[in-house]
């Protein structure tokens, strides 16, 4: 990526070590904050946002729509990860004078989606709740970098890549079902990230989407329901239920996501580019902010990595955190009207939604699979692999939580060589947030720019390249 360094400011170093990373004081001004924005800045922020509320509301929508639930639940959904992420995304960052994009968490996300096919929305509500109170006790211990660290990274990309699998059959699915509609959106998205140049020019994911559109119109396979949906957004509050077999399935896969794979990689996107992401308080306010986004029915917040990617893409380091700010804003706009979106989405066929979302998984799930089966742990990988999309379920819990403690029994039996080296390990994730721009990617990982979505300028920076000024 692109960045340039400026002089720190005196304002901007903090100088008393603390257990909670204390942001720069006096906070950025109304005078400064229009300084620092630019043209470079407003253009990540709405291509953080892009890609966003493209490929990963997909998702939202194939796991709300497996789990049955009504528009009206999936529109509050949205909402919630929108709108009241896009406050968190655009005060933190101003505060803290660094891109700091909190959205949802993808897995967790399919986690849920494979769940609600036997437990019921309250339920999975409940469970939501619990996660929230977990994550943010863990960021008011102060100790989330050893908690991080204390995880095989292999085995827990495992089971995201056990998680993610169907949206690549999906994908495949689809294409055979209904070409008329997928093959178009795969061609272009291959095409638009094939060359650096057309990912520029358009986002692939944008690209697949605006010419998978086409095809459904030119099909005539758009049909929308008719019936007098309000455009702007009215969030469903809704009670939860706390069951122990939801929360014993859904909160340790959910807060192992959030804290360990979405924060770990957002901290790494971030930590590559020069900035000091603050983990204890960002863990916190991922907690307090689920804990608001469970209540209108949206899975847990996290900080999260292609889109962090997006938005340190280029410019002035010390400037970025005006891309972060602008994206927050823009995200409150797509929560807003998230019926409308939800509406015309599902107005579409089913191989339109399987096809965008598959297409915006494939990074993801390519990178999954390298940091699970590419350094240590691979035979405890496999396992953890092979029980999460066995879908088995034991004690009325899910096939994702079994696959962790498989895949870690054995290889804590058969591979106990390989936790003895993770200790002689220099740099792991306890070290993620040390000295800015060092790429500090625990061993095995997917690297920053792998996990920033494909023809993107993040993508793109893993080609060696001249430091420049804008």
């Amino acid at each position: 990526m692109t960045t340039t360094e400026e002089p720190a400011r005196s304002e901007d170093v903090q100088t008393l070590p603390s257990r909670f990373e204390r942001p720069p004081w006096p906070p950025a001004g109304p005078r400064r904050l229009i300084g620092d924005l630019g043209g470079t800045y407003a253009a990540n922020g709405l291509i953080g946002l892009i890609f966003s509320a493209t490929g990963p509301v997909a998702v939202i929508l194939a796991a709300g729509s497996a789990g049955g639930l009504s528009p009206q639940q999936m529109a509050s959904w949205i909402f919630g990860v929108f709108f009241l992420n896009g406050i968190l995304t655009a005060v933190a960052s101003w505060l803290y004078r660094q891109p700091l994009a909190f959205f949802w968490t993808i897995p967790g996300t399919i986690i849920v989606g494979g769940s609600l096919t036997h437990l019921s929305w309250p339920e999975v509500l409940g469970a939501f709740l619990v996660t929230g109170l977990l994550i943010l006790a863990l960021g008011l211990t102060g100790r989330v970098r050893q908690v991080m660290a204390m995880l095989p990274m292999p085995i827990v990309m495992a089971m995201v890549a056990g998680v993610f699998l169907k949206f690549g059959t999906d994908l495949v699915h689809a294409v055979g079902t209904d070409a008329a509609v997928a093959v178009p959106m795969v061609v272009v998205f291959v095409v638009l990230a094939s060359r650096a140049a057309f990912g520029r020019w358009m986002p692939p994911i944008l690209g697949a989407l605006l010419v998978g559109a086409a095809a459904v119109a030119v099909t005539g396979r758009f049909h929308p329901t008719g019936s007098s949906t309000p455009w702007i957004a009215a969030p469903m509050f809704q009670a939860p239920q706390f069951t122990w077999q939801a929360i014993t399935e859904l909160v340790v896969p959910l807060a192992i996501t959030v804290i360990v794979v979405q924060n770990g990689q957002g901290a790494a996107v971030l930590t590559s580019a020069g900035h000091k992401p603050p983990m204890n308080v960002g863990t916190a306010l991922c907690g307090v902010w689920s804990l608001a986004t469970s209540v209108v029915g949206a899975v847990s917040t996290c900080l999260t990595g292609p889109t962090n990617a997006l938005l340190v893409a280029s410019g002035q380091r010390t400037r970025q955190y005006t891309a972060a700010v602008v994206c927050g804003l823009l995200a409150m706009v797509v929560g807003l009207f998230a019926p409308l979106f939800v509406q015309l989405m599902l107005a579409t066929p089913v191989a339109f939604v399987a096809t965008l979302g598959g297409l915006a998984m494939l990074r993801a799930l390519q990178g999954s699979f390298v940091a699970a089966f590419s350094s240590r742990h691979t035979l405890g990988a496999l396992v953890t692999f092979l029980v999460t999309v066995s879908n088995v379920q034991f004690l009325n819990v899910g096939a994702a939580f079994w696959g962790l403690i498989a895949g870690l029994l054995v290889s804590r039996v058969m591979e106990s060589g390989d936790f003895r080296k993770r200790l002689s390990v220099t740099v792991s994730v306890a070290t993620i947030v040390g000295r800015p721009g060092a790429d500090r990617r625990v061993p095995g990982s997917p690297s920053p720019a792998a996990s920033a979505p494909a023809g993107s300028a993040a993508a793109r920076s893993r080609r060696p390249r001249s430091r420049r000024p804008d």
